[in-house]
């Protein structure tokens, strides 16, 4: 196992979920001055600019569902794919633990964390369907940029951007996670870990699916 690979992963995500959550209370802070294309952008700028970082070390995953979809293509191996997930969660954990220690507890109090949850009026199904096309959604672009041999060589600018389109469509809906460690660190330090299934679920079931078409019908 590649602990350079490991560390890349682990700060990446980290990025990630500091970013993302100090986003979404800097928008309360302010008075919604952010607004839902500032937090998207948040969340795309973090992913574009660390993936681009850790790409040549650990491929740039950030994420349990890319990571696991890329797995069931045989991109990585179960070892490797194993230590990239406990590395990423551990990173999510970690930037929430220490996102505690630099934004005001009553903005994170006032917006659960940036834990993603289901909007109002939202079903459990409806949030996991939209966790599923969203990670569909970028997973494929990872593929599709970032593993294909024949991708444009842009880092992670477009996975970025697929992060943020995302955000700016299923936010309200599911809050967008699209990333099992994006929820998964916010709701141990204080979101809680209701409907957990979605974020988990939902988002491997999209980038397994994703992996699988790029790989069976696209991919040369």
């Amino acid at each position: 196992m590649n602990d350079k690979a490991l560390i890349a992963e682990f700060i990446g995500t980290f990025t990630l979920i500091f970013i993302g959550v100090g986003a979404i209370a800097a928008d309360h802070i302010t008075a919604g001055a952010l607004g839902l294309t500032g937090i998207a952008l948040a969340h795309g700028l973090a992913i574009a600019v660390m993936v681009s970082a850790t790409a040549a070390i650990s491929g740039g995953h950030l994420n349990p569902a890319v990571t696991i979809g890329l797995w069931t293509v045989k991109k990585i191996d179960a070892a490797n794919a194993v230590g990239y997930v406990v590395a990423q969660c551990l990173g999510a954990i970690a930037a929430a633990f220490l996102i505690k220690m630099a934004v005001p507890a009553e903005a994170l109090a006032m917006v659960n964390m940036g834990t993603p949850a289901l909007g109002n009026g939202v079903s459990a199904s409806m949030g996991l369907i939209t966790e599923i096309i969203l990670t569909f959604f970028l997973v494929f672009v990872v593929y599709g940029t970032a593993v294909d041999a024949r991708a444009p060589k842009v880092g992670g600018l477009f996975i970025g951007l697929a992060v943020a389109l995302g955000v700016l469509m299923g936010a309200p809906i599911s809050g967008a996670a699209m990333n099992p460690a994006r929820h998964l660190g916010p709701a141990l330090l204080g979101g809680g870990l209701q409907n957990i299934w979605i974020y988990w679920l939902g988002p491997i079931l999209g980038g397994i699916l994703a992996a699988q078409v790029y790989k069976t019908q696209l991919e040369k």
